[in-house]
C-alpha cells in the first residue's frame, strides 16, 4: 500500500548529506529550505519505518506459527501476529493522515480581526475578552503579537481590533477560529440580573507575502491623519497614523499603532494584503467562499460556532458538539483542548473524502 513511499527515504537520506554538506551551510537561505524540507518528510520518513518493521515482524511471526509445531512457540507467534496487526492497522493510519495534502497557508503567520457583533457595548466588551484570550495564547505558545488597529468603546470594549501574530504554525491552529462567537452573561450594567446574549466576529487570514498578491501602487489612495486613544500628547500632534484605500475593491485599511509613519503604512499593507488574498481564495472557489460567508456571516446571534457561558463556566463549539466546563482557563489562553479535537475532526473529514 505504501511502497512508493521510498522516495521519501530516500530524499531524508539526500538531505541529511547536504545539511552536513559545508557549502549547504555557507548559504544560509539554502541551509534553511533545507531544514524546512527535512522538518517537514521527518514524520513521514519516521512512520514509513516503523510501518516497513512491523511488515517484517508480522511476516516473521506468520512464517514461524506456519514452521513449528511446539505450543509455546505457536502461542508466542500468535501474541506478536495479534500485537503487530494492531500496530500495523495504527500506522496505517497515522501515514494515511501524514499523507493527506497540507494547507499550503498552514506555515504562515496570521492576522486577526475581530469586531462586537450584536449586543453594544456588551459585545464590545467581549471583542475584548476575545482579543485577550488570543493574546494568552499565543503567549503560551511562544509567537509574538503586534496590534494594527484598535477601535475602544468608552467603557473599555474593542468596537474593533486587529492584529498579527508571527509563529509556527500559527495559521495551522488558529485558522478554525473564523466565524460567530457568542456570550451568554450577566452585564455589569445589568441591575435586574438578566442573562444577556451578545456576539463578536472572528476573522483569521493566513498573511500574504508579495509574491502571493500584487498591487499596483497606483490603485492605491494613502492618507494620513493623527492618531487617537492612548498615546500621550506625541500622537496628537503627529499624523503617523495611517489609512490605505484599494481603490479597485473599496476595501480600507487602518493602521495607528506605531508612532512611525512608515511602520504603521507596513502593518496596513500587510493586513491589505492579506485580505485581498483572502478575496482572491474566495472567487477562486465559490464553495470555499460560502463556507467563509457562514463563518463570519454578519455577527448576527443566530449564526455562532462557538459559545461562551459564564454561569455555567462552559464553552461549547458547535461544529463538533464539544463542550467544555472550563470557561476560565479558555479565556486564559488554554485554547489546545479546543483546537486539538478541530484538527482532529478536519484530518478525520479529510481522510474520510481522500478514501
Amino acid at each position: 500500500m505504501f511502497e512508493n513511499l521510498q522516495v521519501f527515504e530516500n530524499r531524508y537520506e539526500e538531505l541529511n548529506l547536504k545539511l552536513y554538506d559545508p557549502q549547504s551551510a555557507a548559504d544560509r537561505e539554502l541551509y534553511a529550505a533545507l531544514m524546512k524540507e527535512h522538518k517537514e518528510i521527518t514524520p513521514i520518513v519516521e512512520a514509513y519505518r516503523a510501518y516497513q518493521g512491523c511488515v517484517k515482524s508480522l511476516a516473521e511471526a506468520k512464517e514461524l506459527l506456519e514452521e513449528t509445531s511446539e505450543k509455546e512457540l505457536r502461542e508466542l507467534a500468535q501474541e506478536e501476529i495479534r500485537e503487530n496487526s494492531e500496530l500495523l492497522a495504527r500506522l496505517e493510519e497515522q501515514l494515511k493522515l501524514l499523507l493527506l495534502p497540507k494547507d499550503p497557508n498552514d506555515e504562515k503567520n496570521v492576522i486577526v480581526e475581530i469586531r462586537g457583533g450584536a449586543g453594544g457595548e456588551e459585545a464590545a466588551l467581549f471583542a475584548a475578552n476575545l482579543y485577550r484570550m488570543y493574546s494568552m495564547y499565543a503567549e503560551k505558545k511562544g509567537w509574538k503579537t503586534e496590534l494594527v488597529n484598535l477601535n475602544e468603546t468608552e467603557l473599555g470594549g474593542f468596537k474593533e481590533v486587529s492584529f498579527m501574530i508571527d509563529g509556527e504554525g500559527a495559521f495551522s491552529r488558529l485558522k478554525f477560529e473564523s466565524g460567530v462567537h457568542r456570550v451568554q452573561r450577566v452585564p455589569e450594567t445589568e441591575a435586574q440580573g438578566r442573562i444577556h446574549t451578545s456576539t463578536a466576529t472572528v476573522a483569521v487570514l493566513p498573511e500574504a507575502e508579495d509574491v502571493d498578491v500584487q498591487i499596483d501602487p497606483k490603485d492605491l489612495q494613502i492618507d494620513t491623519f493623527r492618531s487617537s486613544g492612548a498615546g500621550g500628547q506625541h500622537i496628537n500632534k503627529t499624523s503617523s497614523a495611517i489609512r490605505i484605500t484599494h481603490l479597485p475593491t473599496g476595501m480600507v485599511v487602518e493602521c495607528q499603532d506605531e508612532r512611525s509613519q512608515y511602520k504603521n503604512k507596513d502593518k496596513a499593507m500587510k493586513v491589505l494584503r492579506a485580505r485581498l488574498l483572502a478575496q482572491e481564495v474566495e472567487k477562486a472557489s465559490s464553495q470555499v467562499a460560502e463556507e467563509r460567508r457562514s463563518q463570519v456571516g454578519t455577527g448576527d446571534r443566530s449564526e455562532r460556532i462557538r459559545t461562551y457561558n459564564y454561569p455555567q463556566a462552559r464553552v461549547t463549539d458547535h461544529r463538533i458538539g464539544l463542550t467544555l466546563y472550563k470557561l476560565e482557563d479558555v479565556l486564559n489562553g488554554a485554547l489546545d483542548e479546543v483546537i486539538d479535537p478541530l484538527i482532529a475532526a478536519d484530518r478525520a473529514a479529510k481522510l474520510e473524502e481522500s478514501q
